[in-house]
């Protein structure tokens, strides 16, 4: 039997090199690479072309969601699993809407992550039911991937400039996606936007 190829995006070393060691174990499971920010996801899925990318929702520079969705662009072929310690709905709703494969919780026990891996590879999506049920009561999710990342910058406290070269944009590009995010939220101003956003889980 061929081993499935997979790529793991997590910022964090330790969980990183501990769920590679994971798979690993695994005889029909083996990690071809292992990135640690989200803006190196498509390039290394290019080069190696994994069967699985198994992808945390919190990457530093491009967040897991935004990686998953230019993923899916770019090489399909690749299914996406998405890692997350927070099982808030909204953020499941816009895995969902991104064409994510899996989005597993990481408190599941070790096991059910390489058969996620291999549910996934064979076509199947992998979602927790409880937390399926809970997101169709949140609203859809009105931001673009971009727009995510530039609010997400903010709420770590980035300003205009830094969020500009952080995104390769200019500062007024950085402004009007802002104008577009307080609009689209119904928010009073960034602070609002981002109080919002953090508690529908869309960041």
């Amino acid at each position: 039997m061929l081993s499935l190829k997979i790529l793991l995006a997590e910022d964090v070393h330790m969980v990183r090199g501990a769920l590679a060691a994971l798979l690993d174990l695994e005889h029909d499971l083996t990690v071809v690479a292992q990135v640690d920010t989200g803006d190196k996801i498509v390039p290394m899925a290019l080069e190696t072309r994994p069967d699985v990318a198994i992808i945390d929702v919190d990457l530093p520079v491009l967040d897991g969601l935004s990686a998953a969705e230019e993923l899916h662009a770019k090489l399909p072929t690749c299914r996406t699993l998405i890692l997350t310690g927070l099982g808030r709905p909204g953020t499941l709703r816009r895995a969902l809407s991104v064409s994510v494969s899996g989005f597993l919780l990481k408190d599941q026990p070790s096991d059910r992550l390489a058969q996620a891996v291999r549910e996934v590879a064979a076509g199947r999506r992998i979602v927790d039911p409880q937390l399926a049920l809970t997101a169709w009561d949140v609203g859809e999710m009105p931001l673009s991937g971009r727009e995510v990342q530039v609010l997400r910058l903010a709420a770590d406290g980035a300003e205009p400039p830094e969020i500009a070269a952080a995104m390769h944009v200019s500062v007024g590009t950085v402004r009007n996606y802002l104008t577009k995010i307080v609009t689209k939220l119904n928010a009073r101003n960034r602070v609002d936007a981002i109080r919002i956003a953090t508690e529908a889980g869309w960041i």
